[in-house]
């Protein structure tokens, strides 16, 4: 029989920020490891929990159990998907056969380890900058920074009810996360300019992937059963100043809901997804309500009578009424144009955003595609030694530097080489020449939403289907890159046909992409054709099929393989979106490694330095007063 459970965590009123004691987030399992599987669904995590006496309650997203890594009435949460679980109130966490080793051996096998000197540093300087920052309230121009967040309708209750100060250093807000133990980390929001020209540039201590933990997590009450989770804290402000609910803001936007996240939001009975005013907001919140039970959750549909909380408050909106009219995220089979009414309207209304996210280095690329967008098919050939990986990787680098969500399947080349490749193409300059800024561009490119598998060689369909599931629902993937096909095909019915083994494969890469709102590129080596010929669509090699399913087929063009100049172009022959095809040069750099020409100085990539005190640490590079950001990386 199921034991009943305390409330989850942030259930209990939480003293005002300032008042909680200092402490580093311990932080020990996060990796994308292809050779370890989970579970294979809740079913089998209930089985071997009652198998093993062990009690447990249901949950949304989780199953809620007692935990044996803090004093009782802590609880420790399952994904009921993966089968990892988190103890929030001792930061304990780990993969399901972790648990399953700790169930086997003890507690005390799965103690997570102390922090590291690098760890306990970034605490410090957490600490240092908080401490430095002022109420809004106390700074001399509070008008004008107002005016340059936006915050003109929120009062100075809300902004110390959130704990969220100035930094006048950095000229940015700052945004704190609080957890049991204390301070976990912060996020500035730097204005770049003033007046209309003025851009927001995030920076996150310590890195962006240690956070465990929502804004405004410390507000939530025991008998809180409603919240609104946003994309921006900034919005999470205005949400509660003007309705009175509990509001939370997603730490790196509406970009990732990790799953350690989910036990969090457990004690919510009705979640409203407000995560901004644009599509890519609204393509994102309906992938998150298939995390969090659809049938507790609601979102909120941009549109000129429905911005983003911040700019609603801004212009008189009523709040209250847009969160009512949010619409149920779970629906029946069948639909009927009434209930697809609005959202075609918004396609309409918004044609530049339903094209899909825009390339920055390629915009003859969005002439042509118009954009990337999610659950469509991109098949890319071209011939062999002609670039085929290192213009991919740019490809793929551009759309992850905007945030796009990206898995990379190299089959051919390790990751090693893979990723040497791209961190120079993000640089746009050869770090062989310029080590002493390496630690600098690492931590950088480091900070980007990009994933690799640990696959190499031939592999099974299923292996790497079972992988990229796991990527979608722990990361929130919407880029898969798979290079190449023919490293699926020596694994699949080795006795049947060989084209018919390929349309399987390509079939199931086109039904993945659907399914999972998930756009797939796949690369596709070509037919042995003479070399004085250019590459056309039917130079895939296998059959049709795989133009048939692609909804766009890019061609890699290289003429110093023939006669004449020495020039590579792409050629889009195929274009499912509105058909537009056609080609256009591209400038190779043998320096930067980048087919749109991009050097040093040419690129957006720039590091700036950003003015915050550090604590004092041995680094190869030695030691500095500064830390470094991308400027354009990440824009609110």
């Amino acid at each position: 029989m199921a034991t009943a459970l305390p409330p989850p965590p942030g259930s209990h009123p939480s003293p005002h920020p300032e008042a909680l004691p200092s402490g580093p987030a311990r932080k020990w399992y996060e990796a994308l490891d292809s050779s370890v599987s989970g579970p294979a669904g809740a079913a089998e995590i209930r089985q071997y929990l009652r198998a093993r006496g062990l009690p447990f309650q249901e949950g949304y997203s989780c199953l809620r159990a007692p935990s044996p890594f803090a004093p009782a009435p802590a609880t420790l949460y399952l994904d009921k998907t993966t089968g990892c679980f988190v103890c929030p109130a001792s930061n304990a966490e780990g993969s399901w056969q972790d648990f399953q080793a700790g169930a086997e051996l003890g507690p005390a096998a799965l103690t997570p380890p102390d922090p590291d000197p690098e760890q306990q540093r970034e605490q410090e300087d957490v600490r240092r900058l908080w401490d430095r920052a002022l109420p809004v309230a106390e700074l001399p121009d509070a008008a004008e920074t107002r005016a340059a967040f936006g915050l003109g309708k929120v009062s100075d209750a809300t902004l110390k009810r959130f704990g969220v100060r100035y930094l006048p250093p950095a000229r940015a807000l700052v945004f704190p996360w609080f957890g049991p133990q204390g301070l976990l980390g912060l996020k500035l929001l730097a204005a770049e300019g003033w007046g209309e020209a003025t851009q927001y540039v995030e920076t996150t201590l310590p890195r962006p992937n240690a956070y465990r933990n929502l804004f405004g997590l410390p507000l939530i009450g025991r008998r809180d059963i409603e919240v609104v989770l946003t994309g921006r804290e900034l919005d999470a402000l205005a949400v509660t100043q003007a309705t009175g609910l509990p509001s939370l803001a997603l730490p790196r936007g509406p970009t990732c809901l990790p799953p350690a996240l989910l036990p969090y939001l457990e004690q919510f009975k009705r979640i409203t997804l407000w995560l901004g005013e644009d599509l890519r907001s609204w393509e994102a919140a309906k992938l998150f309500a298939r995390k969090l039970n659809p049938k507790r959750c609601s979102l909120v549909r941009p549109g000129d009578q429905q911005p983003g909380p911040l700019e609603a408050l801004n212009q008189g909106i009523n709040l209250t009424k847009v969160l009512h009219s949010a619409l149920p995220a779970s629906h029946k089979s069948i639909v009927s144009f009434r209930q697809l009414r609005d959202e075609v309207f918004g396609e309409l209304a918004n044609v530049e955003q339903v094209a899909g996210v825009r390339w920055t280095r390629f915009p003859d690329l969005n002439k042509l595609l118009k954009g990337h967008r999610k659950g469509e098919l991109t098949v890319f050939t071209g011939p062999t030694g002609s670039g085929k990986t290192t213009f991919i990787s740019e490809y793929a680098l551009d759309l992850c530097m905007q945030g796009v969500n990206t898995l990379w399947g190299s089959f051919e080349i390790s990751n090693v080489r893979l990723a040497k490749v791209m961190l120079t193409q993000f640089a746009t300059q050869r770090l062989e020449e310029e080590l002493d800024q390496y630690d600098e561009w690492a931590d950088r490119f480091e900070d980007l939403p990009l994933y690799f598998m640990t696959f190499h060689g031939q592999q099974s369909l299923k292996a790497v289907i079972d992988t990229m599931l796991h990527a979608v629902y722990m990361y929130d993937i919407v880029h898969i890159v798979i290079d190449n096909l023919q490293f699926m095909m020596g694994h699949e019915q080795l006795s049947a046909d060989r084209l018919a083994c390929q349309d399987h494969v390509v079939g199931t890469f086109r039904k993945f992409a659907t399914d999972n709102s998930c756009h797939v590129t796949l690369v596709i080596h070509p037919r042995k054709e003479d070399n004085e010929r250019e590459l056309q669509t039917a130079s895939i090699f296998g059959s049709a099929k795989a133009s048939q399913e692609a909804d766009n087929v890019l061609i890699l063009q290289d003429r110093k393989l023939r006669s004449g100049p020495g020039k590579r172009y792409l050629q889009v022959s195929k274009n499912r979106f509105d058909g537009d095809v056609g080609i256009f040069p591209l400038d190779f750099s043998k320096t930067s490694l980048t087919f749109s020409g991009l050097t040093k100085g040419k690129g957006k990539a720039k590091l700036k330095k950003v003015k915050v005190e550090k604590a004092e640490k041995p680094a190869r590079t030695g030691d500095g007063a500064e830390t470094w950001s991308v400027v354009g990386e990440t824009h609110c």
